[in-house]
């Protein structure tokens, strides 16, 4: 569930991005998504280690499309720093979104292999 730890960091990387691209305070709806959208994906990659919600990273999906339609609104060739790392942290969570939670375990016909013999 390494690619989870991953998201989980990004979501944090989300929080705190407004205060290190220093988001001009009167452009309260940066300030606002980057918060609610970060504290999102960083509850999807925690609801995945419970087996019940072990599909809930797939909600970060959405979450990393608005990032990357909210990047392409304010403008994406001229924008700001901040709506530029919208921009990459919607394609790096699309990315690690489509990583299974069990990818870093073999295949099952390996380990009935390795068992077997």
């Amino acid at each position: 569930m390494w690619s989870r730890v991953v998201e989980a960091m990004l979501g944090c990387w989300l929080i705190i991005s407004p205060f290190i691209f220093l988001a001009p305070e009167q452009r309260t709806e940066w300030w606002f998504n980057d918060m609610i959208a970060g504290l999102a994906v960083i509850v999807f990659a925690l609801m995945s280690y419970w087996h019940p919600t072990r599909r809930a990273h797939l909600l970060t999906l959405g979450m990393a499309g608005a990032l990357i339609v909210l990047a392409y609104w304010h403008g994406f060739g001229d924008a700001p720093p901040i709506s530029q790392n919208e921009m990459v942290l919607g394609v790096l969570l699309l990315m690690f979104a489509i990583v299974p939670n069990d990818a870093g375990h073999p295949p099952p016909a390996w380990e009935r292999h390795r068992h077997a013999a």
